[in-house]
């Protein structure tokens, strides 16, 4: 299945308005968060996955719009791919990640 993208554009778009229905994850290592970040996302790095997957299922709902969010789309890209195969219906990759998106959005976010 492929996987949605979405632009840094769009995701601006959904981060200005209600985000009562998004489920935001930032899959990005703690310092790479501590450099750069977008407020909202919970921070579930790859390295920690042992951590985090035991409880997954009861903290996220897999029929919420879910955006999954990196340094470039790479690391979200594997991420939306588990998310669909644990049955979520509503994946979306940011594409370019939060690089693309301190250069584009946000330009005075500090770039790595």
């Amino acid at each position: 299945m492929s996987i949605i993208q979405i632009t840094v554009q769009e995701l601006a778009q959904l981060l200005s308005g209600d985000q009562q229905n998004l489920q935001l994850i930032d899959v990005r290592e703690h310092d790479e968060v501590e450099i750069a970040a977008i407020a909202g996302f919970t921070i579930l790095p790859l390295s920690e996955y042992g951590e985090w997957s035991l409880d997954f299922q009861e903290k996220f709902d897999p029929h919420i719009e879910t955006l999954v969010l990196c340094h470039h789309g790479m690391r979200s890209a594997q991420m939306c791919q588990w998310l669909v195969n644990q049955g979520f219906t509503n994946v979306k990759n940011i594409e370019g990640g939060i690089d693309s998106y301190a250069y584009v959005i946000e330009p005075t976010m500090a770039k790595y």
